[in-house]
């Protein structure tokens, strides 16, 4: 599974076929579809239905963090959520940008937009935008949106350079975004590495913590900073399906580790039009 447009495939398959599901299926049936596979979104999740915006009909369960509670979204904001699925995360950023902000939710899989367009629908907003796109390529101009946030998503995208470029390219100067995702400490081993249901799982598409802030940097933000950072454990009934025994008291007893971040890094003000890829 190495060519970028093959793994986009799984995903948008995948997704897909999540959209057309409930929360409680999603989590029953572990990675949501169908329960053929063996990634339990359950144990990346975070509980955040006690917040204002929370919408169950939106929640899918798909989620590693809260990119909302550390955005420091304000009052008329136009707010991006990156791979936004049935907009949960979008009613919450709405919550906070009032009725004078802007909300634009954009994804690559038309059933999740769809989803997620019936959901704004029924809750009446009128300042909830879907679009449906690709994070590397992404629907809308320059210097447009005030706060960029994203739960979970940025791991699944091959080119993790152009979404981050895009990102940039976006944001208005001064801007900032705060993204949560799944990110590694040391390396995977390759029954997992090389699995595909781990991959829409959210897991092997992950790539080492370093590497991601560095593309953050090289991308142009400024203030980089770990916001949140938690372990994952995955369970021994799934590492099953991918390890025998020995592999999985070897991945035990190894530094490697897999951890949920949410991250937060500004748009400079100045000079912001000379990142690459932006002019």
């Amino acid at each position: 599974m190495n060519n970028a447009e093959e793994l986009k495939k799984l995903v948008k398959d995948k997704y897909s076929e999540i959209a057309l599901q409930s929360k409680a299926q999603n989590e029953a049936s572990c990675c949501g579809a169908t329960g053929c596979c063996t990634v339990d979104y359950a144990i990346f999740a975070d509980n955040y239905t006690q917040l204002e915006g929370y919408n169950s009909d939106a929640d899918l369960g798909l989620g590693c963090g809260v990119p909302t509670e550390f955005a420091q979204i304000k009052i008329g904001d136009t707010v991006l959520d990156l791979g936004s699925g049935a907009g949960n995360d979008c009613f919450m950023a709405r919550a906070l940008v009032g009725e004078s902000g802007k909300v634009i939710g954009v994804d690559m899989t038309e059933a999740m937009i769809a989803k997620a367009r019936e959901n704004a629908d029924k809750l009446q907003f009128n300042n909830v935008e879907f679009r449906q796109g690709e994070i590397e390529h992404l629907p809308l101009a320059a210097n447009r949106v005030d706060v960029v946030i994203s739960n979970c998503v940025l791991n699944l995208v091959p080119d993790k350079q152009k979404a981050f470029a895009e990102t940039f390219r976006v944001l208005k100067p001064g801007g900032h975004f705060s993204i949560s995702d799944v990110v590694l400490v040391g390396e995977l081993p390759q029954g997992i590495v090389q699995a595909s249901e781990m991959y829409a799982g959210c897991v092997s598409g992950a790539i080492q913590k370093e590497a991601y802030l560095r593309i953050i940097q090289e991308a142009g933000f400024e203030n980089i900073t770990v916001q949140k950072e938690k372990a994952i454990h995955v369970p021994d009934e799934i590492l099953k399906d991918y390890l025998d025994e020995a592999g999985i008291q070897q991945f035990r007893q190894s530094e490697t580790g897999i951890f949920s971040i949410t991250v937060y890094g500004d748009k400079p003000l100045e000079g912001a039009c000379c990142a690459p890829g932006c002019c």
